[in-house]
């Protein structure tokens, strides 16, 4: 199968892209790099730098690759840069896949995979955890492009029998995340536990999270194309986890005796967070394989790693 994987150099949609080059598919990957990086793309992937607004991608890439399944990553995925710039935000999120999906209804396309969020849709649950006819009360510009676009998909499914799978993520962790942004605690406090520096964790630490490792958010994908699936999923552990707990657990597997800093709570910052991932299970066996120690001893080696190689670089 032709599948386009837009983020495919990013931190998920890379992985997923290594899945489905690994079941032997053919991969085309899109990506502006504008977060991506380019020692993530598959060597067997086909890649075009280009974005996923631009108008181009029609004769560039539709025209040309048969494509039969859109798995849809590419997105500006900052909240925080969604509140900051909303327009931007919308541009990217949504009109860049209405642009998708438009030549995806033209060129005959068979299925779209989008990776959508759990908790910026959700917002602050009513209970917990949150199955997916949970109220959707998004807090973020992003969480509202995110439940935009799968209004739209519906849209297109009804309208022109566009297949579709939603894939709403909990918070995902795991090698290529970026340590750098406002997202990803686990990369964060990693890199930093690794380098001797403290981190800092925002309020008194008593936030709540479903940490979900991102070998099995690729498991995800690989299901809803495998098992032909369709609609809207969760895909989560089921599991709260404090960030007090997860920076604790994290100093254990590195053994680290770094104690963090304190720092002031974030603006509107989500409070509790956990998703029930029954549905997806049911429908075709998923559920999470790695425990939080598992994930973490997965991580670490990653960003130690990757450490080792940029000393030698520096050498």
């Amino acid at each position: 199968m032709n599948i386009l994987v837009t983020g495919g150099a990013g931190f998920i949609g890379s992985h997923v892209a290594d899945r489905f080059v690994e079941e032997g598919h053919n991969v085309i990957i899109v990506d502006n790099l504008s977060s991506g990086k380019e020692e993530n793309i598959n060597k067997k992937a086909k890649f075009y730098k280009m974005d996923i607004r631009d108008k181009g991608i029609e004769d560039v890439i539709f025209k040309r690759e048969s494509i039969d399944c859109i798995n849809h990553h590419a997105a500006q995925v900052s909240v925080r840069n969604s509140v900051e710039d909303p327009i931007y935000d919308g541009e990217v999120n949504i009109l860049g896949s209405l642009n998708l999906f438009q030549n995806a209804v033209r060129y005959g396309i068979k299925k779209v995979i989008f990776a959508s969020t759990g908790g910026a849709i959700y917002g602050e649950q009513d209970y917990f955890p949150a199955d997916e006819k949970h109220p959707l009360r998004p807090m973020s510009p992003y969480g509202v492009a995110k439940l935009s676009v799968e209004g739209y998909l519906y849209f297109y499914n009804t309208t022109y029998n566009l297949d579709y799978t939603v894939l709403r993520y909990a918070n995902i962790y795991g090698p290529r995340q970026d340590p750098h942004g406002e997202a990803g605690v686990v990369a964060i406090f990693t890199q930093k536990l690794l380098n001797n520096e403290q981190p800092i964790i925002n309020g008194d630490g008593e936030q709540t999270r479903d940490y979900t490792f991102v070998g099995d958010i690729v498991e995800a994908n690989s299901l809803a194309l495998a098992k032909h699936f369709s609609g809207i999923f969760n895909v989560g552990t089921g599991v709260e986890c404090s960030v007090n707990e997860l920076y604790k657990r994290l100093t254990k597997s590195i053994n680290s005796g770094i104690m963090a800093i304190y720092g002031p709570a974030k603006p509107g910052e989500q409070i509790r967070s956990v998703l029930d991932s029954n549905k997806i299970n049911e429908v075709s066996g998923w559920r999470p394989r790695f425990s939080l120690d598992e994930g973490f001893k997965e991580t670490i080696s990653y960003f130690r790693k990757i450490g080792r190689a940029s000393c030698r670089e520096r050498v």
